[in-house]
């Protein structure tokens, strides 16, 4: 006869399942009720003690090993917590906090250079500009790791394109394999290193006051999720908002009959006018003016 051992069920529960499915009106031993009492609780008895149906309690106590199954992996999943850990105070030679104050932007780049560089697996950046022309960055390491296989996605603020440098670098970052998309929400810095290490800003309103490395497992998971949320609601590149210019030429499109009354409406040049419809067409993938307006239209843009 076939156990229900490897189902999680106990001897005793296993005979008296089946001892009520062959005789569901058969009197009970007083000395079976803790077990019929833990049978009710699994969902293999009823409250007028009559026995699941077999394919209803096999798939009860299926999905009842799955859950245990997946706690214990995520019990499990915890040793490599433990072994990043163990890697990094062999790599540094010093205790791993769960929380540490580093001093300046090049430490906390040169910390996730070292993380991504043993285990480039996951990467995602929250940050105000897709390109900091601030700074002097070198950029190869990084494009290496993309190459080794790193997953990358970087979310910026809408407002950056207000820079024209802004767009064309994550256009270009994007194609090279970082995902790029933009937010309209508020942003504060942020960085998850394959979902193990976090790096925040230290204090926001002090771009001086360097960054926090966190690698406590709960709050890692839940930042790790914040992000996840805010890209889901982002926009693609190929789907950013109109700029204020955009929208007056789209709309002085649709509303005057030549490209010179367009213009004057506008008070800008023909030629200028000429080139903001092109560059609308060719945003949109339209063949002519007509089939601009009717895919701005069906994106909401008019």
């Amino acid at each position: 006869m076939t156990s229900l051992a490897s189902l999680g069920l106990a001897a005793e529960q296993e005979r008296l399942y089946r001892h009520l499915l062959r005789n569901p009106r058969a009197p009970l031993d007083p000395a079976l009720l803790p077990t019929l009492a833990e049978l009710r609780a699994l969902g293999l008895v009823d409250e007028t003690l009559n026995a699941a149906a077999p394919t209803v309690a096999i798939d009860l106590l299926v999905r009842r090993r799955i859950e245990q199954t997946q706690r214990h992996l995520s019990e499990l999943s915890l040793a490599w917590d433990v072994l990043t850990e163990l890697t990094e105070e062999h790599r540094s030679g010093r205790p791993v906090q769960l929380v540490e104050h580093l001093p300046d932007g090049s430490t906390v780049t040169r910390r996730i250079r070292a993380l991504l560089a043993d285990h480039p697996e996951e990467f995602a950046n929250l940050k105000i500009r897709a390109r900091d022309s601030t700074t002097e960055y070198d950029n190869t390491p990084f494009i290496r790791l993309l190459a080794r296989g790193l997953r990358s996605r970087t979310l910026f603020s809408a407002h950056a394109l207000q820079d024209p440098d802004q767009e064309p670098h994550a256009r270009n970052q994007h194609v090279l394999g970082d995902l790029h998309r933009v937010t309209t929400e508020p942003i504060r810095h942020l960085a998850v290193v394959n979902r193990q290490v976090v790096f925040v800003q230290a204090d926001p309103a002090s771009p001086t006051a360097g960054a926090l490395q966190i690698r406590q497992p709960g709050l890692v998971a839940m930042l790790a999720d914040f992000f996840d949320g805010m890209w889901t609601r982002a926009r693609d590149l190929d789907d950013l908002p109109l700029s204020p210019i955009e929208q007056q030429v789209l709309h002085a499109l649709t509303h005057h009959d030549t490209d010179e009354a367009a213009a004057r409406a506008l008070n800008i040049s023909v030629r200028k006018f000429r080139a903001h419809i092109a560059d609308l067409m060719a945003r949109l993938g339209a063949a002519t003016r007509f089939q601009a307006a009717l895919l701005a239209k069906e994106r909401g843009w008019l």
